[in-house]
C-alpha cells in the first residue's frame, strides 16, 4: 500500500532512534507512520512532518508543529468503497488543513486519540 502513498505504522522505537538527532532533551516519540519516503512523527510535545525532496530523497524539509498550534482536526475513517482513512489538522493562521491519507490498516482511531490527548491540553 505505501506504493499508493497512503501511510502506514512503524516501529516507535525504531523511529525514535532514526529521528533522534530532531528530538529535544527527554522527548519521545508516542507513534509514527510511514508514507513512501515522508515520516510522521507523533512526540510528547510535537507533531513532526519529515519531508523528503527530490528523486534521490537527499534533501529533507523537517515541518516541526507545537500541539498548540493545532486549531482542530478531523478524521474520515475508512468506507467499503474507499479503504482509505484521512487525517486534516488545521494550523493558527492557515486557511488549509494539512492532509495525511492512512491505510485501512493503520487505526485512525488511535491516531485521533494521540492528537485528542496532546492538543486539548
Amino acid at each position: 500500500m505505501a506504493l499508493f502513498g497512503n501511510a502506514h505504522t512503524i516501529d516507535q522505537g525504531q523511529a525514535q532512534q532514526d529521528y533522534a538527532r530532531l528530538l529535544g532533551h527527554g522527548e519521545q516519540v508516542h507513534a509514527a507512520y510511514l508514507l513512501i519516503r515522508d515520516t510522521i512523527l507523533f512526540t510528547d510535545r510535537r507533531l513532526i512532518l519529515v519531508d523528503k525532496q527530490g528523486i534521490t530523497g537527499k534533501k529533507v524539509e523537517y515541518h516541526s508543529i507545537p500541539y498548540r498550534s493545532i486549531t482542530h482536526f478531523a478524521v474520515e475513517t475508512a468506507g467499503t468503497f474507499d479503504l482509505d482513512a484521512e487525517l486534516k489538522i488545521w494550523l493558527s493562521g492557515s486557511a488549509t488543513p494539512i492532509e495525511k491519507t492512512f491505510t485501512k490498516g493503520v487505526d485512525i482511531y488511535e491516531v485521533q486519540a494521540i492528537l485528542t490527548q496532546f492538543v486539548a491540553k
